[in-house]
């Protein structure tokens, strides 16, 4: 895996994580392709990803832990997660889990984002 495709997903994670949306929506093709897991479907571009998670944050609060990073043969990088979500207003702890994300990058960019149970 080169380089430049753990350092972009690492300051995802990390802009994700401090809530930093301009920070971490910069890190996306501006016609990014995202899951919306909270609502269902999915949303596209920059500032449908930004709005779908103002929406989310306001109801629950999530972080999101890489474990460990494998490049796919088709080039797709898969990122073990660790994600724990709380409810935003009263802490309670909704969710504990490790699950999957997958990406596409291109022009160092992320281009895409799939969710899937982990292996």
């Amino acid at each position: 895996m080169d380089r430049g495709s753990l350092e972009i997903l690492t300051a995802a994670y990390r802009a994700f994580n401090a809530r930093d949306l301009e920070a971490a929506v910069a890190l996306m093709h501006p016609d990014v392709d995202w899951p919306n897991a909270w609502e269902g479907g999915r949303v596209i571009g920059r500032d449908e990803v930004g709005a779908y998670w103002r929406r989310q944050f306001e109801e629950i609060s999530s972080k999101v832990e890489p474990q460990g990073f494998v490049e796919e043969p088709d080039g797709a990088i898969t990122v073990d997660v660790h994600q724990t979500v709380n409810d935003a207003k009263s802490g309670e702890l909704l969710s504990d889990a490790n699950i999957q994300h997958r990406y596409r990058i291109e022009g160092r960019l992320i281009l895409r984002m799939d969710v899937s149970s982990s292996r």
